[in-house]
Formats: C-alpha cells, structure tokens, sequence
C-alpha cells in the first residue's frame, strides 16, 4: 500500500481474506474465472464496493488478474504481499529490527543535511511527546498507564527525525513500518516499557537525540538512536 494511502475498511479486508482462503485452498484453481460482483457480493453479504476493492487487493497480491471484457481470473495461488502485509504479519520484535537499522542511519543522515525547519519540526514533535507522557501520567488508572497517545506522538517524533535524513525513501519505508509498530505497541501494557525505570518515559535520551541532530553531531546522534532503540527490542524480547 503506498504510504499515505488509507487503511482498506475492516469489511474489505475480511471480504480479501475470505476470497484469498478461498483461492489459496483450491475452491477457484488457476485459470479459474471469479463469479461476478453481484455473485461476490451476494455471498459474502458485501457491497458491490467492497467487493471491487477486496478484488483490487488480490490483485495486488498477483492472485488474480482482470482481462478487459472477460472478467477476473485466478493467475496465482502464491500471493506477492506488498510490505504493509509482511510487516502486519511480522512479530513485533522482527519489526522493530528492522526499522532500528533504518532509523540509526537516518539519525546519520540527518544530522548532516537537517534544515532550520527540520529541527523546528523535531522540537515540536518532542515537546508534543513530553505533553503526551505527562498526559498519560495523569491518566493513570488502576496503576496501568493509558499509553495510546504517548505510542503515537513517539512515533511522530521519530518520523520526524527521518524525515530530516531528507531522503523520500527512507521517509516511505518508515511510513511503511510505522502503522505496525503502532498496533503493536499500543496492544501492551505498558507499550513503552519505562513507567517503572523512567518515570520520564525517555524524554532526556530523545531531547538528547535532537539537539545532537541539530548540532549536526553524526555519530553522537546514531549511537543516543541506536542506545534508545536497543532498549526498546530489549523489552519487547523480554515480552
């Protein structure tokens, strides 16, 4: 899915899954034609819409191929799934390496090409965080912290770091990965891991990383990232 697009509604992601179990356990062989939208549409208690757009996404996935004024034919029972896919279905700790690669890199590269509004981004994303900590902290209830907000504004932040790496591909592949770690993060108790050991929640080490970027420290800024993210794995590791 190209980033920014929007998420498919949970009913055109079922209705895929549906017709992609359908396709992969053999119901509809290669060369086999789909019954129409209507048929489709009938049977799975769908729209015609949904039905085009589930449709679109097998395609996608080089399931299925439409040949003009014929219809939609089975091509493929091994689907190719876009990133988005994979990294829904990855764990989350598999992710999270990944994108620790990426991000030290990035911290690299920013620190070398950031711009004067670049750092103003950076510095807004931070105080946004630290807003959304010291929300989270008076929003304690029963001792579990209510952490969505916090999980997104940290996000926010370190897309704004990659974004001032100033390279539109490493800017996509973070957008790629960020509704996953998302998903994943907010799903914990605590998704952060540091109401216990930082009761700051990991401003210092972040503050740190944007004034070493903004400095334009290279390798200051890598290792504050790579130390950050490091414990972040660890924790999730340790579940």
């Amino acid at each position: 899915m190209p980033p920014g697009s929007p998420r498919p509604s949970p009913l055109v992601e079922q209705a895929t899954e549906h017709l992609r179990g359908q396709i992969l356990g053999g119901q509809w062989p290669v060369g086999t034609k789909l019954p129409g939208e209507t048929a489709l549409a009938a049977s799975l208690g769908v729209g015609r819409s949904t039905v085009r757009e589930a449709v679109r996404a097998l395609a996608e996935a080089g399931l299925v191929r439409s040949r003009q004024g014929a219809g939609v034919f089975v091509v493929s029972t091994e689907p190719h799934d876009d990133l988005g896919t994979r990294l829904r279905r990855a764990a989350v700790a598999e992710v999270h390496e990944v994108r620790a690669v990426l991000e030290v890199q990035a911290a690299r590269l920013a620190a070398e090409r950031r711009t004067g509004a670049d750092v103003e981004a950076m510095v807004a994303a931070l105080s946004a965080r630290r807003l959304a900590a010291d929300s989270d902290d008076a929003a304690l209830v029963d001792a579990a912290p209510v952490d969505a907000a916090l999980v997104d504004a940290d996000i926010a932040l370190h897309a704004a770091v990659v974004a001032a790496a100033g390279n539109p591909v490493l800017t996509d592949l973070f957008a790629e990965f960020a509704p996953a770690l998302r998903e994943a993060l907010a799903g914990l108790a605590d998704p952060l891991g540091l109401r216990a050991a930082d009761p700051a929640t990991g401003h210092a080490a972040h503050a740190a990383l944007v004034a070493a970027i903004a400095s334009g420290e290279v390798e200051e800024a890598a290792r504050i990232l790579d130390a950050e993210l490091s414990a972040t794995l660890a924790r999730l590791l340790r579940g």
